[in-house]
């Protein structure tokens, strides 16, 4: 099976997890149940999932020059992702989400740090690895002139674009005209397209609403896909035991992206990344659930039809 290769422009966190039985109040001190540190950022996740999943993988992205900085980009190394285009910056803090876990519910403060500085001039010093790619694939944890830069030189090579609209903001038409595929579950949806999602039409709605290809995530329903001639095909997703279901979404786009890579249809690429993203909720953590290429293959191979 042919090895694509995927360059992920995007974010790179280090996530500090705190469980707790209950979230203080102003002035209050708990005690915690548990802390850990886990490498995180949609860019790195999706950079990992890729590599998993079996592609040669750059990542074009930035940490700060601190220790979690440092340790990240071991990280993405020892995942065999290539990070030449990671730089580390002068004097900034990589970025990190500090999440709390309450009884199972997450309430997350994201600080971007160096992921700002992300901008179009660094992506344009990674225009060979974009003209090199068999497909780029882009989220919006970076600015959105990076992300629209790194579109447009995709565009000048031919290069297909996945974009993952997230987290969730309306969109300008001239960016999604030049990319290939967008993957926004039902929420980002009605936000990329400028539609409040507390009063929105039904998806189906939605989906006719935009004009290009379009995989729209439902969580354990799987997947909805519009193709280029409009018509809109449901993946059913794939009973599996749920641990964790952090990284779901990224699993399931770096797959799209590596089956796209392949020349697979929209069919059996979205049929895979939805198998990819059941194996990842069950394991705990977001990289740490991601699956193995001879994973997906052999869930797929015992799936009656």
């Amino acid at each position: 099976m042919k090895q694509p290769r995927i360059t992920v422009i995007g974010s790179i966190n280090m996530d500090l997890v705190t469980e707790t039985p209950r979230v203080p109040t102003i002035g209050e001190t708990v005690l915690g149940t548990g802390f850990s540190t886990l490498p995180g950022g949609k860019g790195a996740n999706q950079a990992v999932a890729c590599a998993r999943l079996g592609a040669q993988v750059t990542m074009v992205g930035c940490v700060g020059d601190d220790g979690f900085g440092a340790e990240l980009v071991q990280r993405l190394q020892e995942e065999n992702v290539n990070v030449d285009y990671v730089e580390p910056i002068t004097h900034a803090s990589t970025g990190i989400a500090s999440i709390v876990v309450e009884n199972g519910d997450n309430s997350i403060i994201v600080v971007p740090g160096a992921n700002h500085a992300v901008t179009p001039e660094k992506v344009q010093q990674a225009e060979e690895a974009i003209k090199q790619a068999d497909v780029v694939l882009l989220q919006l944890e970076i600015p959105l002139p990076a992300v629209a830069e790194a579109v447009r030189i995709a565009g000048k090579y031919g290069v297909p674009v996945v974009l993952n609209p997230a987290p969730a903001i309306a969109l300008p038409a001239e960016l999604l005209a030049g990319v290939a595929v967008v993957t926004p579950n039902e929420y980002e949806l009605a936000i990329m397209l400028n539609r409040n999602p507390e009063q929105t039409e039904d998806f189906h709605e939605l989906l006719q609403m935009y004009s290009g290809v379009i995989m729209m995530t439902k969580g354990g329903d799987g997947a909805y896909y519009k193709q280029q001639d409009g018509s809109v095909v449901h993946q059913p997703g794939f009973q599996v035991n749920v641990v964790d279901t952090t990284g779901a979404g990224d699993t399931c786009n770096a797959a799209l992206a590596v089956m796209i890579g392949r020349g697979a249809d929209m069919a059996a690429a979205v049929r895979y990344a939805v198998a990819a993203s059941a194996l990842s909720v069950t394991k705990f953590g977001a990289q740490g659930g991601m699956p193995t290429e001879q994973e997906v293959e052999q869930f797929l191979g015992q799936i009656k039809e």
